[in-house]
């Protein structure tokens, strides 16, 4: 009897303890819901309320004949927006995502998939945009499909940016083989 007894009390011990915090929790719920509440009345009191700062706020409304004396003010107005508006997109410069565009770019190309192989190499040229091995072999790609006016572009990029570069003679070769000029030359 004395274990059930003790047993008995331990378990009636363990419920209290149980459910008096949960008691004075929501005793503390009920009382800060009031204080939330008399804030809230302050706050709309407040706001119902003169402001102070009104004897120094500054009135922008236009004047009253403005309009009138500036007809074309608004568009002025609208093309100076527009203007401020022509937003450019930067890219960050990323050298190891170009070289690994490149990577790319010459597996496509070397499995003649020229196309592929030239959103890559225009993508390297993206995050670094004077590398000249993306620009001579984009060059490369876009010969192979036949846009040569764009290729021939990108030839003179690539000497732009590495005149003695190690495909300069290769450029200037394609250049000259494909330049509107000696296309002309050769159709005669």
């Amino acid at each position: 009897m004395r274990i059930r007894f003790g047993y008995g009390l331990f378990v009636c011990l363990a419920i209290s303890f149980c459910y008096v915090p949960r008691m004075s929790a929501q005793q503390g719920d009920s009382s800060s819901q009031a204080s939330r509440q008399e804030s809230k009345d302050e706050n709309s009191a407040r706001a119902t309320e003169e402001s102070s700062s009104r004897d120094t706020r500054v009135d922008l409304s236009p004047p009253s004949n403005d309009e009138k004396n500036h007809p074309l003010s608004g568009a002025a107005v609208s093309d100076a927006q527009e203007a401020a508006s022509d937003v450019q997109e930067l890219h960050p410069w990323d050298p190891h995502k170009a070289a690994k565009d490149v990577e790319v770019g010459d597996y496509y190309f070397k499995r003649k998939s020229y196309k592929a192989a030239i959103e890559r190499y225009k993508h390297a040229l993206i995050y670094k945009q004077d590398d000249a091995i993306a620009t001579y072999r984009l060059a490369e790609s876009l010969d192979k499909t036949g846009n040569l006016t764009e290729a021939v572009t990108y030839y003179r990029g690539y000497l732009k940016i590495l005149p003695h570069g190690p495909y300069a003679a290769d450029a200037q070769k394609a250049i000259s083989r494909l330049s509107p000029e000696s296309r002309a030359n050769a159709a005669k």
